[in-house]
């Protein structure tokens, strides 16, 4: 049950981060090159062309990172899980997933206390809240505990092979 829970759960964040990925991306890349065309075309340019990408690109980043943490491959260590077997495998990978669990769960605890100091920054053109940024790097790290936790909950019946040591 843990486990059907753990992969649902990651297939969700996966779709998520994917979506935001292709909309965020595609959001810049569109932006950008019409303003170019704009200024090459017109000798003008959109006043807001700037901020939308410098709003967006922490998103996109954030996303990457989440999957990548889905992956193993935002910090891995698996030279080391390759190295041991058996029960010592699934104690550094454990103790590996609870630090970061810890880790994550203490930085969104703090940019969760941030987010209202920052509220009243506003963006030049747009009057964009500063919280916004701030609510994406706590939306990831969110996601990286609950990609963690996940990792946790299919361990629970999986064998010791099959524990990767990635985190």
């Amino acid at each position: 049950m843990a486990s059907v829970i753990a992969e649902k759960l990651s297939r969700g964040i996966a779709w998520i981060c994917a979506a935001i990925l292709y909309l965020t991306f595609g959001a810049i890349f569109g932006i950008l090159c019409t303003d170019v065309a704009l200024r090459y075309f017109s000798g003008s340019s959109l006043r807001w062309a700037a901020e939308i990408p410098e709003l967006l690109f922490p998103w996109l980043v954030m996303a990457g990172v989440v999957l990548a943490a889905q992956h193993g491959a935002h910090i891995a260590t698996t030279f080391i899980a390759d190295a041991v077997h058996g029960r010592a495998r699934r104690f550094l990978s454990t103790t590996g997933h609870v630090a970061i669990i810890g880790a994550y769960g203490l930085l969104a605890i703090v940019t969760a206390q941030a987010i209202p100091m920052v509220a009243d920054e506003r963006s030049a053109i747009l009057g964009v809240p500063g919280s916004v940024t701030y609510f994406c790097l706590l939306t990831g790290f969110v996601l990286i505990v609950l990609v963690h936790l996940g990792e946790l909950l299919h361990w629970v019946k999986a064998r010791h092979e099959q524990v990767t040591g990635a985190f």
